[in-house]
């Protein structure tokens, strides 16, 4: 069974849920952008997907990339399918017009690309950086490097990679051992190599921008000593740089995109942004990419539902409680209570995400100062907790939905298995959520004391909450408020409760982005998940609130200990 798009659905989360299209009206850039013409765009958009992108995400899967002395050859379809993509104008949704984009806001850029990891996950991470590179490129290069490079980027004609890490450093940028040497022509010569660089090297376009981590032979060590390079794989003269894909991996998932072994061998690139700034320049490349991998999260979470609830309305198996005869499994409490979970999840997650996307544009294009700040406040803290959040129900949604199965969802023509390996990684890329978690706890809220995050939930938007959603809240600021206090003289707590920490913002916020959809609709569509997520989903929040507390006590006490013996 192939995932369709549920339109319907997402029309009415932003339309009536978030009001998106007056909200982004108010924006200039958007003025003309009404709801009637989003609309069109979505439904294009779903039309593409499910004809010309699904269809490969089997048969992606089966055959996967093929490496052959440093070139590598996607599936069969994969570059038909990527030229169709981007002469119809997708990658461009959200450019600028005087970049080559059609200049929408956002949030259909998110939606669309949602819908595409759901349709074919292996496919969609080679467009998947696209925008990340071309906000890169438009704020931070010279305009020699803009005029050859960005409407290239923005459009999708050429594709982009993000050239992080390297086999001896993981996560720990600090650690980067590439250089890049300047040459008298204002060029570099980049030396080095990266690990897990996916779409280093394909078919699917004729040139890959390669934007990429390395030292100056006069950096300080560390992560402040870091610049950022483009290192394209064509030069200009039509000659081929001296980047070589050694090898792609052999993957749990993801067969249909090559993760590859990338050296650079006296390449030449330029410095994009100032030196030993890289990080600044790169962190628009992914922040952008950490709200795309949510939604990824979402998409295939979706996925996974929809299999698994057509399976459900179709399969015959022992007697419902209450029943006389054989009974669809749909009719078994034990089913309903998975499927209307992932529902839960799944709806006030896009709730989450799109008005994420909304104020992604509120912090670029307002006139407003204080809405300019609290955009950018609600986009640092919620980012990470998307991604993390997310990208882990997703998984774990995902093979929730494999066990309405059974047996047959451990088997490849069912499709369930497929959805499950290639949606892992989504917890590991763009920072593990692990990584998430402190930046969320250690770098965003405790670094103004619970200042951002207490003044976040309290002018939450929408509708009243209710008296156990207020209470979590209240719950979440003051456990937020002793935290900051424990931490003072416990600097290791942060780091052991990050993770607990951030699925307990997650919880607050899916309460919040429900009651909104609870304030708006009016059909039983709407009843199963939102009872789902009062009986089976917001109950986890008082067991994180347990453990954050439990273990700030311990720090206190061992602190009033240690006091006492002094």
């Amino acid at each position: 069974m192939q995932a369709r798009q549920a339109l319907t659905d997402i029309q009415f989360l932003l339309t009536e849920v978030l009001q998106a299209p007056a909200r982004w009206q108010a924006l200039a850039p958007f003025a003309d952008t009404d709801g009637e013409l989003a609309a069109q765009v979505l439904d294009e958009a779903a039309k593409f997907v499910d004809s010309a992108i699904a269809p490969l995400q089997r048969t992606g899967d089966e055959e996967g990339c093929r490496f052959d002395a440093g070139q590598v050859h996607t599936p069969a379809g994969f570059r038909d399918a990527y030229q169709a993509f981007w002469q119809a104008g997708w990658p461009s949704l959200s450019c600028a017009p005087e970049d080559g984009g059609q200049g929408l806001p956002a949030v259909l850029e998110c939606v669309l690309f949602e819908w595409l990891a759901g349709a074919n996950h292996g496919w969609t991470m080679a467009p998947g950086l696209l925008h990340g590179a071309y906000e890169c490129i438009k704020h931070h290069a010279s305009d020699e490097l803009k005029a050859q490079y960005l409407e290239k980027v923005a459009t999708g004609e050429w594709l982009a990679t993000m050239c992080l890490t390297e086999a001896h450093a993981g996560s720990d940028l600090g650690m980067v051992r590439t250089r890049g040497v300047p040459q008298p022509d204002g060029s570099a010569r980049v030396n080095g190599s990266k690990i897990f660089i996916s779409g280093g090297e394909h078919d699917l376009t004729g040139n890959i921008v390669h934007l990429v981590l390395a030292r100056l032979p006069d950096a300080p060590a560390g992560p402040k000593g870091l610049s950022l390079f483009l290192v394209p794989k064509v030069l200009q003269d039509g000659s081929r740089n001296t980047v070589v894909c050694e090898r792609i991996e052999e993957k749990m998932g993801l067969h249909g995109s090559p993760t590859c072994v990338m050296r650079f061998d006296d390449a030449t690139g330029w410095l994009v942004g100032e030196p030993n700034k890289g990080l600044n320049a790169m962190f628009v490349m992914m922040n952008a990419a950490r709200l795309h991998v949510g939604l990824q999260g979402i998409g295939l979470l979706e996925a996974a539902w929809q299999k698994a609830s057509a399976y459900a309305a179709e399969r015959r198996q022992m007697r419902a409680p209450g029943a006389k005869d054989t009974s669809l499994i749909q009719d078994h409490p034990a089913i309903r209570r998975i499927l209307h979970t992932q529902r839960a999840w799944i709806d006030g997650g896009r709730v989450l995400a799109y008005h994420t996307a909304l104020q992604l544009d509120v912090a670029k294009h307002s006139t407003d100062a204080g809405e300019r700040a609290a955009a950018q406040r609600w986009c640092a803290l919620v980012t990470p907790v998307l991604k993390a959040a997310l990208t882990d129900q997703g998984f774990h949604g995902a093979s929730a939905c494999l066990q309405v199965f059974g047996g047959h969802g451990y088997v490849r023509e069912w499709g369930i298995e497929q959805i499950v390996r290639d949606a892992r990684v989504a917890m590991i890329y763009e920072g593990t959520n692990e990584i998430q978690a402190i930046d969320l706890l250690v770098r965003k809220v405790l670094a103004d004391g619970g200042q951002g995050l207490a003044t976040l939930l309290t002018t939450l938007p929408g509708t009243t909450p209710s008296p156990a959603a207020s209470a979590r809240r209240h719950a979440l600021v003051e456990i937020t408020q002793t935290l900051a206090i424990a931490a003072q003289s416990d600097v290791e707590l942060p780091y052991w409760v990050a993770d607990d920490y951030l699925r307990a913002v997650a919880l607050v916020l899916l309460d919040w982005a429900w009651c909104q959809i609870g304030a708006a609709s009016h059909g039983e569509r709407w009843n199963a998940p939102a009872q789902a997520l009062t009986q089976w989903v917001l109950p986890e929040f008082d067991m994180r609130a347990a453990i954050l507390r439990q273990r700030i006590a311990q720090s206190l006490e061992i602190k009033n200990k240690l006091a006492a013996s002094a």
